[in-house]
């Protein structure tokens, strides 16, 4: 195995090193293959304990010794002398308990569940996992198919995680294939589409890791979950396992989930999380040092400038308060001219959990949503067919630009990425014509931003708990509730988009909610129906995160005229916010 080398140190493990811990292994944390997959690092042991140095500066510890019994105070010098060998700034360590030194830095206390291979199958599940075999294929796998990606965005969309679990998911797809034993338990419907899937680990001699796990609500199976469990029962059995590493029992559903096959807690477990500030080396100073020799200093400068002067206050924002615990809503667009990095970045201190209408990640968005909306229902109306020739031609220039549109017109080359829009029109769904070419059009005129991305990967960086309140099911439904009517509208004002957009933006970037609404009433997707259906189902959904307080809410500005009122008759107090701007 190629040395993690740092500095003057050289940190491996041999063969007969990593065969030991795995023969050894207590906890998931142990298996060495999976977690160096999984973080993009070297695995090292200092005295009894191993240690996880990936990339981006992290370090892990581990503090379930391979042998031995456990000892706070030993476990925290081996993690000072960890610290000598790897430059890691962002640390992270799970153990029983925590030294004295590390008590004031746990964010979790947990338990692990197990359950012994020996034990009978409870008979109360028999007739739930018979009737999901009947419509299921079961098969184990090592392939990370596309399949399995829009079921892991569809459950991290809707699921509020950890940030630390909801990065096992997003690594999962990285790790495929490698020299682990990995398996991916798949459960296929009779349409062939992924109804469930368990991540595995049987790399452990005495324990089969049930790792990551998730079910669909799109491709939903009854009882599909109930089965793979089953299945994963049977293979632990099959390969000579004493129990099955059920993992930590984080919520009551998971520990209920887990209770009712016979799971039990058996290792206590806490985490700790904290940042170190390292001494710097000669090299890293010179770097330091580099640009005002080299004149460099002044491009950075520059740099920094371009993005300070894109940047303006949020004020689009609202304070929850009840029995003195404190949330906030805020209103967003999602496509904008500036950006709120910074009042974003000041307000998630203040929160653990940052809630959106629906997940935003690429893959929910491109192979679902684009997919839907490039394949109408036959016979379905066409945007095109309510459109004169000449109202053609004028949402082109408005679109593409005038320019483009001339070198179109004469057959010149015009830039790739122009968007063909008789193409939407003709071809797409009406929402995904109006989404697509309004989007074209902002970016053409350096609407380059989205308020609600920039806040979702934000909160991403800070480790922050996300989740979306609708799944991306539920928000095609909605699009496809779009009169096509207003779309048609739409696209015929498109001479008056550029002095829409500009009376948009400055009410925006004042927090002017209903100078906004009152100036975007004919706006596709703001029809009162819609609006009102999805303000209930966003409150009903949000309230036990508003309830706890410490989380912020981020909905269409559309939303707030009815939530603000909602949340105050909900018992809350609302108040428009300035404090984060």
């Amino acid at each position: 195995m190629e040395a993690l080398r740092t500095g003057n140190t050289n940190i491996s493990l041999s063969q007969s090193e990593i065969q030991h811990i795995l023969e050894k292994a207590i906890v998931p944390e142990h298996s060495v293959l999976f977690m160096q997959a999984m973080s993009n690092g070297k695995a090292f042991l200092i005295g009894p304990y191993l240690f996880i140095a990936g990339d981006n500066k992290l370090l892990m510890a581990i503090g379930y010794p391979i042998t031995g019994a456990y000892d706070p105070e030993e476990f925290d010098k081996a993690i000072k002398d960890a610290q000598t060998k790897v430059w890691a700034r962002d640390c992270i360590a799970i153990s029983p308990s925590m030294p004295e030194r590390l008590k004031q830095h746990i964010k979790e206390v947990d338990q692990y569940y197990i359950l012994p291979t020996k034990n009978d199958l409870p008979k109360s599940m028999e007739r739930f996992t018979k009737r999901a075999a009947a419509s299921l294929r079961i098969e184990e796998g090592k392939e990370f198919t596309d399949a399995h990606k829009r079921l892991w965005a569809e459950f991290v969309g809707r699921s509020p995680l950890a940030p630390n679990v909801r990065g096992l998911y997003e690594s999962t797809e990285n790790i495929f294939p490698n020299d682990s034993k990995l398996i991916l338990l798949n459960a296929w419907d009779e349409n062939n589409e992924l109804a469930a899937c368990l991540l595995l680990d049987l790399d452990p001699k005495d324990f089969l890791s049930y790792i990551l796990g998730a079910h669909s609500k799109i491709n939903y199976t009854p009882h599909a979950a109930d089965l793979l469990f089953q299945k994963m029962i049977f293979i632990a059995k099959r390969e000579g396992k004493d129990y099955v590493h059920l993992g930590l029992g984080v919520n009551k559903g998971i520990k209920r989930f887990k209770t009712k096959w016979g799971g039990f807690p058996a290792i206590p477990y806490q985490t700790a999380v904290w940042e170190e500030e390292p001494s710097l080396s000669m090299k890293e100073m010179l770097q330091i040092m580099a640009p005002k020799q080299t004149g460099l200093s002044k491009t950075k400068q520059q740099i920094f400038s371009e993005r300070v002067s894109n940047e303006r206050p949020y004020k689009m924002l609202w304070e929850i308060e009840r029995k003195g615990r404190k949330s906030w809503i805020g209103g967003t667009a999602h496509f904008f001219s500036y950006s709120f990095d910074r009042s974003f970045r000041k307000l998630f201190e203040e929160v653990d959990t940052v809630i959106f209408e629906g997940p935003l990640d690429r893959i929910s968005f491109e192979d679902q949503v684009r997919r839907k909306g490039k394949n109408p229902e036959p016979g379905a109306p066409k945007v095109i067919d309510y459109l004169t020739e000449q109202e053609v031609k004028n949402l082109e220039r408005a679109v593409i630009g005038t320019t483009n549109y001339f070198k179109k017109s004469l057959g010149l080359k015009i830039p790739d990425d122009t968007p063909d829009v008789r193409y939407y029109l003709s071809e797409t769904r009406h929402w995904l014509a109006f989404f697509s070419l309004w989007s074209s059009f902002l970016k053409r005129h350096g609407w380059n931003q989205s308020v609600d991305i920039e806040a979702w990967l934000v909160a991403r960086e800070m480790n922050k708990v996300i989740f979306g309140m609708e799944l991306i099911t539920e928000q095609i439904q909605t699009m496809d509730n779009i009169p096509i009517e207003r779309v048609v509208n739409f696209f015929k004002e498109c001479h008056n988009w550029k002095s829409y957009a500009k009376k948009h933006e400055a009410a925006y970037l004042k927090g002017d909610l209903a100078s906004m609404m009152g100036r975007s009433v004919e706006f596709p997707s703001r029809t009162k129906d819609l609006i009102d259906r999805r303000d209930r189902i966003f409150l009903e959904r949000m309230m036990p995160y508003i309830k706890k307080g410490r989380c912020v809410v981020f909905v269409g500005n559309a939303h707030m005229l009815n939530l603000e009122h909602f949340i105050a008759d909900a018992g809350f107090n609302i108040r428009k916010c300035e404090d984060f701007v």
